[in-house]
């Protein structure tokens, strides 16, 4: 008895916490659902591949350059704040070293995508575009949004995918030393994130990047369920 009581007690959330394990709760089903999104707009929408075709694309619809250039992987990276947030908080008596380490790194990912997305660059070159008055001047917002292309996948991003993918390791292997999460929800989260660093095996990595969505997306509602429960102090004895 006294040992189911400690289990009980070690699972059962701090209600001051409530509040943030609701909020990631809304902000990981919004992201489960951009996830579909996404891959609705990639499979109609194909990305162009020049800095003139983003130009052009930018002028007949602005939201289509900016979906183009990941907006919504923008949004899902700030969806992840608070969501890295409830994850540490319901893991750090489980192995706070780690998680700390694991957030940490969460968050360098996430600085560096923002540093290497150039949609609001690429936006505004686009209007200096059809807006310059020789052929000289375009050329010039060529180049530049040529070059916006590079930053674009360049060093920030790589950083940002193995940073991301690693804490997104980390903290499932952390899920897998408590009681809170379930291993379901544990493996579903290292699956993602080791097939994610796959796209760096060659030739096949886009399309082992892009399998590892799936598992990343049933991570998201798993981690949603469990947060939600854990918003109204659910114990771990109460999820089934």
């Amino acid at each position: 008895m006294s040992q189911l009581k400690q289990v009980t007690n070690t699972d059962t959330t701090d209600s001051r916490w409530n509040w943030l394990y609701k909020v990631a709760g809304i902000t990981a089903l919004i992201t489960a659902v951009l996830i579909v999104v996404q891959i609705i707009v990639f499979v109609l929408w194909p990305p162009p591949t020049t800095a003139s075709d983003y130009f052009n694309l930018f002028q007949d619809n602005v939201l289509l350059g900016l979906l183009a250039l990941d907006l919504l992987y923008v949004i899902d990276n700030v969806l992840l704040i608070p969501i890295f947030l409830a994850l540490y908080v319901a893991l750090r008596r489980i192995n706070e070293p780690f998680i700390i380490i694991g957030t940490a790194l969460g968050f360098v990912g996430i600085a560096a995508f923002f540093a290497s997305n150039p949609a609001a660059n690429m936006y505004f070159l686009s209007g200096q575009y059809a807006a310059a008055a020789t052929d000289a001047r375009r050329a010039l917002f060529l180049a530049a949004g040529e070059a916006m292309l590079a930053v674009n996948s360049g060093t920030a991003y790589h950083v940002s995918l193995i940073l991301g993918s690693v804490a997104l390791v980390i903290i499932p292997i952390v899920m897998l030393q408590g009681k809170i999460f379930s291993k379901a929800t544990a493996y579903m989260g290292i699956l993602a994130n080791v097939l994610a660093l796959g796209f760096y095996v060659p030739r096949i990595g886009i399309y082992i990047l892009l399998f590892s969505v799936v598992f990343l997306w049933i991570w998201y509602i798993l981690i949603t369920r469990r947060l939600f429960q854990l918003g109204q102090s659910v114990s771990k004895e109460e999820v089934y």
